[in-house]
Parts: C-alpha cells; sequence; structure tokens
C-alpha cells in the first residue's frame, strides 16, 4: 500500500521557519515527480513547489518563491519544504503529492499526481 506521510507542520510566528517533510513508502518515488500544495481555510488547494525526479528542476508559485524550497532525498524517498519567511498568508494544511508515473519533468498540475498525503497543517500567527 502506497502511503505519503506528512509531518513538520505546527504554529510558527511570522518571519520564522518550519520545514515540512514528505515520507514515502510502498513503492520507491525516485523516478517520478513529487510536489508540495496547500490549501488554506476557505479556499481551493493551490500549487505550491514541484520537483523532478533527481532534484535537477524545480518550480514554485510566484508567492512562495525566494522563500521556500523543495528537495529531495531519494534514498529515503522523502520529500522537503524549506519554509522561510513565513507569512500570515502562508498559514494552511500543505499536502504532499507523487506521479505514479516515471518521467524527467516537474509537474505542477494537481490532476496529474496520482498519490496524496493526508496533510500537515501550518499556522503562521503575528
Amino acid at each position: 500500500q502506497v502511503q505519503l506521510v506528512e509531518s513538520g507542520g505546527g504554529l510558527v510566528q511570522a518571519g520564522g521557519s518550519l520545514r515540512l517533510s514528505c515520507a514515502a513508502s510502498g513503492r520507491t518515488f525516485s523516478y517520478t515527480g513529487m510536489g508540495w500544495f496547500r490549501q488554506a481555510p476557505g479556499k481551493g488547494r493551490e500549487f505550491v513547489a514541484a520537483i523532478n525526479w533527481n532534484g535537477g528542476t524545480t518550480s514554485y508559485a510566484d508567492s512562495v518563491k525566494g522563500r521556500f524550497t523543495i528537495s529531495r532525498d531519494n534514498a529515503k524517498n522523502t520529500a522537503y519544504l524549506q519554509m522561510n519567511s513565513l507569512k500570515l498568508e502562508d498559514t494552511a494544511v500543505y499536502y504532499c503529492a507523487a506521479r505514479k508515473t516515471p518521467g524527467l519533468i516537474v509537474i505542477l498540475r494537481e490532476r496529474d499526481y496520482d498519490y496524496w498525503g493526508q496533510g500537515t497543517q501550518v499556522t503562521v500567527s503575528s
């Protein structure tokens, strides 16, 4: 059974940092794209960041560019999202996603991901 488990969320003051982890089990994702999405209260889920199979290519939403960094450790079957300079508007449930089919490119669209984690809450306070 494939599982993606996020961790590292929590409550942080504006300007602070958090590092989210996404541990995958049940199969290897070493050759597939992975990504992070988030859903704020009352809003739809939105793209945050994506990384290709070997970490050589990444993509970010404009709202997080320069503050967030996505990375992965294929040996650990884990993806990460380092979040710095957090803002109130970053408050959301953050979801990890992985694609089933191997490929070289980053995956930006929610509908192109096959596996999803349960989400981890990030709350930024003033």
